[in-house]
Formats: structure tokens, sequence, C-alpha cells
């Protein structure tokens, strides 16, 4: 009895990322949004998660996780998903290159994950004829690479705990 309530509980562990991305969708949190600064935890969630434990979130919950986020946002469909999935590629592609997992390098490919996924995000709201703020998108992506340690950390230490 004690085996499987082990079990239960690692699989429970197992599933928060998951059940995080879904929580951050659909209550429309994925940016936090403050006076001066703005931090799109949705995409630092899923860089951490499929680089770190590309078992946790799947391409498909991610691409799913998308959707549901323009809908509450009320962009055209498709943008933030396709966004996540450019980030979850990166990632994917950082996994498979990287040799030491550590703080800088992530931080450091996260960079190019940010630009190309923000460079897909404009065009794809470019050409939909949706109006773009630059100036908004800009400051977003730096507060959203400049708080990636931060995050980092914290979910560190929740795979410390859980393991």
């Amino acid at each position: 009895m004690a085996h499987t309530y082990k079990q239960i509980k690692f699989k429970f562990f197992e599933l928060i990322p998951l059940f995080l991305l879904f929580f951050i969708s659909l209550n429309g949190n994925s940016i936090i949004d403050l006076k001066f600064f703005s931090i799109n935890i949705h995409y630092i969630l899923v860089y951490y998660w499929v680089l770190r434990r590309p078992e946790s979130l799947g391409y498909g919950f991610i691409f799913l996780s998308g959707i549901i986020s323009d809908v509450v946002f009320g962009f055209p469909l498709g943008v933030n998903a396709l966004s996540l999935l450019i980030i979850a590629a990166v990632a994917a592609y950082v996994r498979v290159v990287t040799i030491r997992k550590t703080l800088i390098n992530d931080w450091i490919s996260f960079v190019p994950a940010l630009l190309i996924a923000n460079f897909i995000y404009f065009l794809s709201l470019y050409f939909s004829d949706y109006s773009v703020d630059y100036l908004y998108l800009f400051k977003n992506s730096i507060f959203t690479f400049i708080f990636y340690p931060i995050l980092w950390g914290l979910f560190s230490m929740f795979l410390n705990l859980t393991k």
C-alpha cells in the first residue's frame, strides 16, 4: 500500500508543470503585467520544462495551451500556440546539443528562443491586421529574459524537492 501511495505522489508531482501550464492559460495570466514591466511566464515555463523534463510537457499540451491563451486574450487562433511551439523547439534543440546543464547555458540559449518566438508572434499579428505595440513587446522580451534566472531557481528547487 505504501508503495502505491509513493507512486501516486510522484505522479502528482510530475503533473504539476502541466497543471501550471493550463492554469496560466485558462486564467489569462501568462503575462505578468506590472506598472513598469511585464514578464511572459508562459515562455519561461515551456522553455524550462522542455529543456529539463521533456516528458512533463508534451507538444500537444503546449499547442493546446497556446490555443486556449489565444481564445482568452482574443488573439487570432494559433498565434500563441505557434510561439510556444517555437520556444519548445529551440529548447529541444538546446537539450540535445548541450553537454552541461547550467543556468548560464540555459539563460544564453533562451535569447534566440525569445527572439525567434517574438518574431513569429509579431509576424502572425502583423499579417492578421492586428495592432502590435512594439515598445510593449520589446519591454516584455527584455524583462522576460531578466527574470528567467529567478524562475529557473524556483523550478530547480521544485525539481530537487521532487527527487
